[in-house]
């Protein structure tokens, strides 16, 4: 593992203060902002994983009042951003390039979602598809949705 990122390093200072994990919740908000309107609470950030949670809301509801398919994306694509960004070394950088769901039950409650990306992985020179696995659970603790977020990783120009 090569020296931590900016993201990580901002997240070990603010975490540990009173109010630090909501001010880097709204930090990453603020800097993707299409994220910011799922309200992620960030509440564990660390190399291959990523954690965060969103309030059911009337803002994230869809027509049957329960969370809207897109914004259980949204959480997804936002951890999935976080982990990539704490784990890739600083000499690489990503994009998204797809992203495969199932939708496994209704989402009735608030959410957290998990995001994970294997540590095996090695960083080369030519650039690769990563697979970020990134599953969500409900309030009782019963999945409700998983995905597959494929990321185009290469080195960053010198």
């Amino acid at each position: 593992m090569s020296k931590p990122s900016p993201v990580l390093k901002l997240w070990n200072t603010l975490s540990r203060q009173p109010g630090g994990k909501w001010l880097f919740s709204q930090a990453i908000s603020r800097k993707a902002p299409y994220f910011g309107t799922v309200r992620p609470r960030f509440t564990q950030v660390e190399w291959g994983r990523t954690e965060l949670v969103a309030s059911k809301r009337r803002a994230v509801h869809n027509h049957i009042g329960t969370f809207h398919a897109i914004a259980i994306c949204n959480m997804a694509e936002a951890a999935m951003g976080i982990a990539a960004e704490v784990t890739l070394p600083a000499s690489h950088r990503w994009l998204p390039k797809s992203m495969t769901v199932r939708y496994l039950k209704k989402a009735e409650t608030d959410l957290r979602a998990v995001a994970t990306i294997a540590p095996e992985t090695v960083y080369g020179a030519t650039g690769f598809e990563l697979p970020v696995n990134v599953d969500v659970f409900d309030t009782r603790g019963e999945k409700v949705f998983d995905a597959v977020i494929t990321i185009w990783v290469t080195a960053k120009k010198t």
